[in-house]
């Protein structure tokens, strides 16, 4: 079959727009006809789908295989129906498709059905209900049931196939959160100003064909997500969408013994949840899809929380790295300058920061890095990559620490309170993290 790339999806797209086709409805129609948004609330908001049409002339028989097999929808499995976007995150179709059919009808004038309370079908049929869902089930679980995530990992990054989690599923992976706020973002453009399917898609996700020299629209979903749907309103519409489960009946008992005051609270917390992870948290590149080697020999742990931040910047490689791409390379010829010239056990830094709107897994959260001699294990060290003695990394990577890894690290219980904040060269005889990066990082908070 092709990769379970956004590219291969984003070609079946322009080839069902570019040509008659037995099928009248729209992509997104034969993406519900075949499973993509089969939920009782999906089916309140866009009603019964469409049957199942003859496979279209205008594809492969790969191709229909592969946008079947995307959209068929298992509950148990949300993880089946993604891919691999050039940004590097997982992108699930089902929830994307269905805000852009929302976006889509909205904008034709498509009366939608009144449902009881009122809800935001945008939000409705892309994350309101799997999230509302998602909360309600683990209230039973004594807390031992995921509500949010995992992220995973492809098998191959340049021919994806496979996708395997990297803990226990909730029925809100990585890339179910991922689909839904693009599918948010791009169903709210749509009804403002409808464009073809394929040319939107590519516009967001680019072409990841290695031409790209700056980030994709796709690398700052979260901040674009977060602004546009602000604090109040996820809270708002997953309540009203709880109490609208509660009248299907398909979702009738799941809600019987929850009382009005529960429901507000049950949408309280996993919208505060889902926000601070997915809005407020930055994105964080695991090491499998950087292609990192192993650790040699038995990492040592952390002892949470840790006191203190160092800030580094690789110096080589001197350029800031502005795409996936180009950042997993530059992770990888890290890692083998510090295992094999070095002689150190793994890529030295806990976290290294690229220009492409995402941070890279080193060391990670819980085990003792190399990056800050003498002090490895009282902080996190955190390196921009580039040479920044003359010159500061992007306004949108100095923010994506200083406003989201730091507070991030200390409301998930990482870093103390009041930790310190330090450059390198303060630690010891180095210029590092650069002359420009040091004079801005005297200006944030926890300086010393």
């Amino acid at each position: 079959l092709p990769p379970r790339h956004m590219d291969s999806v984003i070609r079946i797209v322009e080839a069902l727009e570019s040509t008659d086709h037995d099928f009248t409805g729209t992509v997104p129609e034969l993406a519900r006809a075949l499973g993509g948004c089969s939920t009782p609330g999906c089916r309140a908001v866009l009603g019964e789908p469409p049957d199942v049409p003859p496979a279209p002339r205008t594809l492969s028989r790969e191709q229909w295989l592969l946008f079947t097999q995307l959209l068929h929808q298992d509950a148990a499995a949300p993880e089946r129906g993604v891919v691999l976007a050039p940004d590097g995150s997982t992108v699930a179709l089902g929830p994307l498709l269905a805000g852009i059919e929302v976006g889509l009808k909205r904008a034709a004038g498509w009366p939608f059905p009144t449902v009881e309370p009122p809800i935001d079908a945008l939000y409705a049929v892309t994350i309101t209900e799997v999230l509302g869902t998602s909360f309600l089930l683990a209230r039973d679980g004594a807390g031992n049931r995921t509500t949010l995530g995992p992220d995973g990992c492809w098998d191959d990054v340049d021919d994806p196939q496979n996708y395997t989690l990297l803990g226990p599923p909730s029925p809100i992976p990585d890339a179910v959160a991922n689909g839904a706020m693009d599918g948010v973002l791009l169903g709210a453009h749509l009804a403002q100003a409808p464009v073809p399917l394929a040319d939107l898609l590519w516009g967001y996700y680019g072409t990841g064909n290695g031409t790209e020299k700056e980030r994709p629209p796709s690398s700052y979903r979260r901040r674009d997500f977060g602004v546009l749907t602000g604090p109040g309103k996820l809270e708002e519409e997953v309540a009203a969408m709880l109490r609208v489960l509660r009248v299907l009946p398909p979702t009738q008992e799941l809600l019987e013994d929850v009382g009005p005051e529960e429901v507000v609270a049950i949408a309280r917390q996993a919208a505060q949840d889902f926000t601070e992870v997915y809005v407020e948290c930055p994105a964080i590149v695991p090491r499998c899809m950087w292609g990192a080697r192993p650790y040699r020999g038995t990492p040592k742990p952390l002892t949470l929380p840790l006191g203190s931040v160092y800030i580094h910047h690789t110096f080589i490689p001197s350029a800031p790295c502005r795409t996936f791409t180009a950042c997993a390379r530059d992770m990888r010829a890290m890692q083998r300058f510090h295992q094999d010239t070095r002689g150190w056990d793994d890529i030295g830094y806990s976290f290294v920061v690229g220009s492409d709107g995402y941070l890279y897994q080193g060391r990670g959260w819980h085990w003792v890095g190399a990056h800050t001699k003498g002090y490895n294990s009282k902080g996190y060290g955190v390196s921009y990559v580039g040479d920044f003695s003359a010159t500061l990394p992007d306004p949108d990577a100095i923010a994506l620490v200083r406003d989201r890894l730091l507070p991030c690290a200390v409301w998930t219980g990482r870093l103390h309170r009041n930790y310190t904040l330090r450059g390198h060269r303060q630690m010891g005889r180095t210029d590092c993290p650069g002359n420009s990066l040091f004079h801005e990082i005297e200006t944030w908070h926890g300086f010393e």
